[in-house]
């Protein structure tokens, strides 16, 4: 692989690795742990000085709150799996409050809550159980969306399924029929947003990480073998360039729609590192693990395109109805994106989140973007993670 600059052979070691250039996908019920083994919460410094920099630009924090924020992000990461198993079958879901820098767990019965509270969770009586949403929202998933339709998810502080439509396209009809369905199967609610979700694939252009075919995307997160992406940059067996125009690899396996991910192979002079690209902005964040972090939790992004960004989990398993087809069990966030920015690496403090698929919006007005969970990849082609 050809050297340039200190500054570039520093990005294209990181790009290589599966550092990424962006900031995620089974079922409700995939665990928060991939079958192959990874290590998850450490005791090692949650961000580095790059990410406090974003949680203050992006979140309005200070550098004390932004570190107060990570640490009780981390309990509560921490302790949402014992909580979970502590409400058993009366679970209704759980989130994090910012307010209160705790975990919130929902249960439908009185019985558990003694339980739940042990756990170091606060408690809320629901009508609804967890499982009882994902069926609902299951339900809904076998509709035929019309573009109109932007997303749905279960909102496990709603209580309900919330199916999001496009301000400008709530009056058409094929909307409404959509709608109406969707509220023969269960507890809806409806959302407006202020546009359709599209992807964050670009033409191609210099200086950026990795080309396959015309198009430019972000690596995501380094596996021991390659990288893994998302789906829609490329098809199973098409050829990967790096930053340089050399010859990185081949992706090994992609899905898109329905799934949003890929991986591709590294080799050529091309390594793996466990990190995620600050390029040259904010410093690089080392990667520990890929505990899935709860709703309301803080999260960045890091991307070709529009670099470092921070924001907040919106939403888990919410169905994204692209153009080119439906998208099931993502994560929602506040964090802006741009073309170029797909396959790039979420990461919540030192905890890999997923890889970025696309959204609305951009880095100057403002929008929401939707990762592919990264533990759903990792179990999906048996990868592991490169972890520091």
């Amino acid at each position: 692989m050809r050297r340039i600059t200190a500054l570039r052979t520093a990005l294209s070691a990181v790009l290589l690795v599966g550092a990424w250039a962006g900031a995620g996908f089974p079922a409700a019920s995939a665990a928060d742990t991939p079958a192959t083994a990874n290590r998850a919460v450490s005791d090692a410094p949650p961000a580095s000085a790059g990410l406090l920099a974003a949680m203050r630009k992006d979140l309005g924090l200070t550098e004390s709150q932004a570190r107060a924020r990570l640490s009780a992000e981390k309990t509560a990461t921490a302790i949402q799996g014992k909580a979970k198993r502590a409400a058993g079958a009366a679970y209704g879901g759980s989130w994090y409050d910012p307010s209160t820098g705790g975990l919130t767990v929902a249960v439908t019965s009185n019985k558990q809550k003694a339980a739940v509270r042990a756990t170091g969770a606060a408690v809320r009586l629901v009508t609804h159980t967890a499982r009882r949403l994902d069926a609902v929202k299951a339900r809904i998933d076998k509709l035929d969306a019309p573009a109109g339709v932007s997303s749905w998810h279960v909102d496990p502080e709603a209580n309900k399924v919330v199916v999001n439509i496009v301000a400008s396209a709530q009056g058409d009809n094929d909307v409404r029929k959509f709608v109406e369905r969707a509220r023969e199967a269960g507890p809806v609610v409806v959302e407006q947003t202020a546009r359709a979700p599209q992807t964050f694939a670009a033409g191609t252009v210099g200086g950026d990480p990795y080309y396959t075919g015309n198009v430019r995307c972000s690596i995501g997160f380094s596996v021991y073998g390659g990288f893994v992406t998302a789906g829609h940059c490329g098809q199973a067996g098409a050829g990967v360039r790096g930053w340089d125009g050399s010859a990185i690899g081949n992706f090994q396996g992609s899905s898109f729609p329905g799934d949003d991910y890929a991986w591709v192979s590294v080799g050529n002079g091309w390594w793996t590192v466990p990190v995620v690209l600050g390029w040259g902005t904010v410093s690089d964040q080392l990667v520990r693990g890929s505990a899935a972090a709860p709703v309301g939790a803080s999260i960045c992004r890091s991307g070709s395109t529009s670099h470092w960004h921070c924001g907040n989990v919106l939403a888990t398993n919410e169905t994204v109805n692209y153009s080119q087809g439906a998208v099931y069990q993502m994560t929602k966030t506040s964090v802006c994106a741009e073309p170029g920015d797909s396959g790039g690496s979420f990461i919540s403090g030192d905890q890999a989140q997923g890889v970025t698929s696309g959204g609305w919006g951009n880095c100057t007005s403002g929008g929401e973007t939707w990762h592919q969970p990264i533990n759903e990849i990792l179990n999906r082609y048996g990868l592991t993670l490169h972890t520091a």
